[in-house]
């Protein structure tokens, strides 16, 4: 099944953890990168794949959550950072990714690579959806 991404961003290697996230424009700070989708599903059902090796969960609020590695389109792959350049914000039930600074396409970012496109990472290590912890990226 081909993955339809999110405009401007690209899938490849990663320093980081595996693949990662990278941007093919230029964000502005302070504005949207993307809308991390994916298949919705129950809090419940996504207690059930919380065994899964990797994990690409988000909830969305107390009963719902997206399963990015069904029908995602490559935000799942966002990782975290200490250093992030990115946060994430879910506003009515939608989970958005922000830029928290300019980011540039060849500015060599720490989750770069090849000194290429800026790796996008998160200040998001975990997810609470309801008793288990469910990590992003």
């Amino acid at each position: 099944m081909k993955r339809h991404l999110a405009l401007g961003l690209t899938i490849r290697k990663s320093q980081i953890n595996g693949k990662g996230c990278f941007a093919t424009k230029h964000f502005s700070g302070r504005r949207k990168i993307a809308e991390y989708t994916g298949e919705k599903i129950s809090n419940a059902e996504a207690n059930r794949r919380a065994n899964r090796k990797t994990l690409r969960i988000c909830a969305i609020n107390n009963r719902w959550s997206l399963d990015g590695s069904s029908g995602g389109n490559g935000t799942h792959y966002i990782n975290h950072s200490c250093e992030p350049n990115a946060f994430m914000q879910i506003l009515y039930r939608h989970i958005l990714f922000i830029a928290l600074r300019d980011i540039q396409v060849n500015d060599g970012g720490r989750g770069s690579t090849d000194g290429g496109a800026d790796g996008l990472r998160i200040g998001v290590k975990q997810i609470t959806v309801a008793n288990d912890q469910i990590t992003l990226g």
